[in-house]
């Protein structure tokens, strides 16, 4: 796709490969947004779902990325077609995927994709519909949902739920203390889960949450310095997690915080030279954390700039910027090193 050929609504199916540099590799089958994307076992990153504005409907279908050849090629479809999907590479070495948006607003339904046999089965729709909600696979197998909120509505949801594997089945679990929704979901090195930021009623959260699976209850934590949704989270090697940019509603940021897990404390650490929401966070395996992309000025312009969080200084550094700008895409770390960037929307309206 020539850079000549992006305008106004466009939604990407260029990629990128990120190794001291970027280089375009082959192009998706189709342009997306709000798809589900997941690293499996063989190394192949699978891509399902999402939708584009050029009248093609892609929510059902899906495809696999092979690194060896850097191509895609077309797998089965997905029973249900799904919008801003989340999935999830299973212990038993399935996809589960989890409807973000549905056609018809009337239930949140679930997907498992085979990869032995490039085929999806149905299984059980989540106890609630919701949308926009956070998803975290647990030390357990199991996986977590934790808030969004109700189709037309401008509400947070303070609900959760969990998905057994075992069994096919979702089982509500003890509700969060505030609802949510835009927030982070971050699975912690104790198997527990912290919830950072978020929205409801129209205010931006700084209030964090812990979730014991072993109780199946929530319990409050340390505050964040400012309130944010659509902003970032990543474990580092060192336990931490960090929080990068978001909106507060007034601005969209490029503060950074820490969260210390020993301590629940937060301390603020060097902005990014960027202000971003809609943008990617990936810990690389030096234990640097790449980010790219996102909305820098307002929520419809995308931006291509990239840059690096070291740790150990607290400091961001930029980083050759890719060639095509983009927010709302994703980022997967590679089992070569590399990093895949797919998809994703440029221009100024969504």
């Amino acid at each position: 796709m020539q850079i000549s050929t992006i305008y106004i609504l466009c939604r990407l199916n260029t990629c990128k490969c990120f190794h001291l540099g970027w280089i375009n590799v082959g192009n998706m089958n189709y342009r997306r947004m709000g798809f589900a994307a997941s690293l499996l076992t063989n190394g192949q990153v699978l891509i399902a779902g999402g939708w584009n504005n050029n009248g093609v409907d892609v929510e059902g279908s899906a495809e696999l990325y092979d690194p060896s050849t850097g191509t895609w090629i077309l797998t089965g479809s997905m029973s249900y077609g799904q919008r801003v999907a989340k999935a999830f590479l299973l212990t038993n070495g399935k996809v589960l995927a989890i409807e973000g948006i549905g056609s018809s607003f009337q239930e949140s339904k679930g997907d498992l994709y085979d990869p032995s046999t490039g085929t999806w089965i149905t299984t059980s729709s989540m106890t609630q519909i919701r949308q926009f909600y956070k998803a975290c696979l647990l030390a357990n197998g199991q996986v977590l949902v934790s808030g969004g909120y109700k189709p037309f509505s401008m509400k947070g949801e303070s609900t959760a739920e969990l998905y057994n594997p075992s069994r096919g089945n979702w089982t509500a679990t003890g509700s969060m203390i505030h609802p949510r929704e835009g927030h982070t979901a971050s699975l912690l090195p104790d198997g527990q889960v912290l919830v950072v930021g978020g929205w409801s009623s129209q205010i931006f959260l700084n209030n964090v949450e812990l979730y014991n699976p072993s109780t199946g209850t929530w319990t409050l934590t340390g505050s964040m310095d400012i309130g944010r949704r659509v902003h970032t989270a990543t474990l580092l090697k060192n336990g931490k997690v960090l929080i990068t940019g978001g909106c507060n509603g007034v601005m969209i940021l490029k503060s950074a915080e820490l969260y210390d897990p020993s301590s629940g404390i937060w301390t603020t650490t060097g902005s990014m030279n960027y202000r971003r929401q809609d943008h990617t966070a990936t810990l690389l395996e030096n234990g640097k954390v790449l980010v790219t992309g996102g909305a820098t000025i307002d929520s419809n312009a995308a931006e291509n700039s990239v840059e690096l969080y070291d740790p150990s200084s607290g400091i961001w550094t930029t980083a050759v910027s890719m060639n095509y700008r983009r927010q709302k895409h994703t980022a997967i770390l590679l089992k070569n090193g590399k990093v895949l960037v797919a998809g994703g929307i440029t221009g100024d309206i969504l």
